[in-house]
């Protein structure tokens, strides 16, 4: 599929048009969701990108029958703009500009507005019904996917092998998942629970699977029965062989499509089912209702106990981290040496072979298995876009007289990581060291907070953006992330943002700090690290860097910082230094000693010394 080829774009919507007309519709509502509402999903269910070409992680187009829009968050404009600008298609901000409103007012009364029940989330379903019934326009579900219909050569799903994860390596077994959650259901009087999203499934089974690149675990559907019974919907082909002996008796394994007639001819009318109402299909509370059956909507209790990680789990992290500390330092050393030496000779470095070379550093470590996602390798301006993805056609080269940045993480046997560095390779310009200063500030503004149980992320976002608000500047995205544990890199439901998100941040949650500033067609900066939520000895909470990597030291406005801030930063080096100076190269080695040095010696104040954990 080439999703920057304009013709193809276009026939695209009009076959989808003429789809849309056949069904009666005067609208078509196309998420970027998979049936698991997941962020990343498998090429199978690629539809926005085959029908827009826009390729981003979120996002979702309102195809009507003389308009198409796509609606955004502020990590994808620049690249909206990049792949869709040349076909007629409009492009609005998600949250500033709801895709509901604006479909509210372009229709007409007596508009049909189709919709895949599979795909759609309830909790957005009752967003546009809201929106929609006051203006007389209806929300029909359709008949199978009308994108799937025009789609000529949509790949096949996938099929991921799917194997057990150990418990030396999950630190809880299935049977204490299960009576844990029995005891859920009970205290909240669900017969059932209903869980679509997969790495919930997986953590809750102790399984992992290779279904969607970057994410372990496998597509499947679960029920789970207050009595300890679960059906597991699953393709039984995909297991390793040993893998359906392992099963708890208490799982019982059906095909994939069997999931909604199950539900249909197990629930009754005087079941009340637990189902999420943000990451579950729509098909499904639709199908309780219609068997008038009660759903209880609410946040999946497998969410909130998968986010709180166990002793074993946290072990696990840190020790991964420490394998992705040293692919980071082998990198960084690397990258300082190829940027230069490629430029005198005429052939400079390009962001695919950095994304290919972090890659192989991260191969050569104990424990590696895959990228957690794809790597954000973006030189000069094109770093401004957030979630950048470099291409063979258009990737930008790293010039010594540039900026370059680097998002990237890895999936290892004990858990995941991610991280941003930001890089220069000479004398930057006064505007990028006063941003770059101001993001460190941010950085570390949050990375030293203590805060009291009951706080949640959207406490916290201020506190972060607050070195960049008092320059003028800001970011359009979310501050942290919540991440699991060799599970998905986004993990919900813990995330630091200016949106209300009601979950109590609790000791044993893992989430990042990622600052930064954008200059549309410059640069980019971000500094981010992982950290894990601790509990101090007054009560207080507090954040323990996981990430492991060196942070750039010459950019920064060094004078104008404050003793604390210089202090946290030489702390931070000498626990980098110390250790991973014996787990890289001999070259890696001199480099990391020059990058970790002590910021606080040229000011004249004292180096400080590594800290426990």
């Amino acid at each position: 599929m080439n999703a920057f080829d304009l013709p193809a774009v276009a026939a695209r919507l009009a076959a989808l048009r003429r789809e849309m007309a056949r069904d009666g519709l005067e609208a078509l509502v196309v998420p970027r969701f998979d049936a698991h509402q997941g962020e990343y999903i498998a090429p199978h269910d690629e539809r926005l990108a085959y029908l827009t070409g826009f390729t981003g992680s979120a996002g979702v187009a309102i195809v009507t029958h003389d308009r198409t829009a796509l609606f955004v968050d502020g990590r994808y404009t620049v690249q909206a703009e990049r792949q869709c600008g040349g076909h007629g298609i409009e492009r609005l901000h998600l949250h500033t500009e709801p895709p509901e409103h604006w479909l509210a007012d372009v229709a007409s009364p007596g508009w049909r507005v189709g919709y895949d029940a599979m795909l759609l989330p309830p909790a957005w379903l009752t967003r546009y019904e809201a929106a929609l019934t006051p203006v007389a326009v209806r929300m029909v579900v359709t008949e199978g996917n009308l994108v799937d219909r025009i789609w000529t050569r949509q790949p096949a799903p996938p099929q991921g092998r799917i194997s057990a994860f150990p418990l030396q390596f999950a630190g809880r077994s299935t049977l204490e998942k299960r009576d844990w959650l029995r005891a859920d259901m009970a205290r909240i009087g669900a017969s059932h629970h209903v869980e679509t999203q997969p790495d919930n499934i997986a953590w809750f089974l102790n399984v992992r699977g290779d279904d969607v690149r970057f994410n372990p675990m496998p597509q499947s559907f679960l029920l789970v029965a207050r009595d300890g019974r679960a059906d597991w919907f699953v393709d039984r082909d995909k297991f390793e062989a040993g893998l359906a002996d392992g099963l708890p008796g208490w799982v019982r394994v059906h095909p994939m499509p069997a999931f909604l007639p199950h539900l249909r001819d197990s629930l009754t009318a005087a079941d009340r089912v637990a189902v999420d109402p943000d990451f579950s299909p729509a098909a499904v509370t639709l199908l309780i209702r219609d068997l008038g059956a009660e759903v209880i909507p609410r946040l999946s209790a497998l969410t909130l106990e998968k986010a709180v990680k166990n002793r074993t789990e946290l072990e696990g992290l840190r020790d991964c981290h420490v394998a992705d500390g040293a692919a980071w330092v082998e990198f960084g050393a690397w990258l300082a040496r190829m940027v230069p030496e490629r430029a005198r000779a005429a052939d400079p470095l390009s962001e695919l072979e950095a994304e290919a070379a972090i890659l192989e550093f991260r191969r050569r470590q104990p424990g590696f298995l895959s990228e957690s996602f794809r790597s954000i390798s973006a030189a000069a301006g094109n770093a401004a876009m957030c979630h950048y993805a470099a291409d063979p056609a258009s990737q930008g080269h790293i010039m010594p007289d540039q900026t370059y940045l680097l998002d990237s993480g890895g999936q290892y046997l004990t858990g995941t990581t991610d991280a941003t560095r930001s890089y220069a390779f000479g004398p930057v310009s006064p505007q990028y060291r006063r941003a770059y200063t101001a993001v460190f500030r941010a950085f570390h503004a949050l990375a030293t907070a203590r805060f009291p149980k009951g706080t949640q992320g959207h406490h916290l976002d201020a506190i972060c953006r607050r070195p960049l608000w008092d320059l003028g500047l800001d970011y359009d995205h979310g501050t942290g992330h919540g991440i699991g544990h060799r599970l998905s890199v986004h993990e919900q439901p813990q995330r630091i943002g200016r949106p209300f998100n009601p979950i109590d941040l609790q000791p044993g949650m893992v989430l990042s700090i990622e600052p930064g500033h954008y200059v549309a067609g410059d640069y980019g900066i971000r500094i981010e690290n992982l950290f894990e939520i601790r509990e101090a000895e007054d009560g207080f909470l507090e954040f323990h860097t996981l990430t492991l990597a060196p942070i750039q030291t010459d950019m920064l406005d060094a004078a104008g910082l404050s003793q604390a801030e210089t202090d946290w930063l030489d702390t931070y080096h000498a626990r980098v230094r110390s250790t991973l100076q014996d787990r890289v190269s001999p070259a890696a080695a001199s480099w990391l000693q020059q990058s970790c040095a002590a910021l606080g010696a040229a000011l004249g104040t004292a180096p400080g010394t590594p800290p426990a954990g």
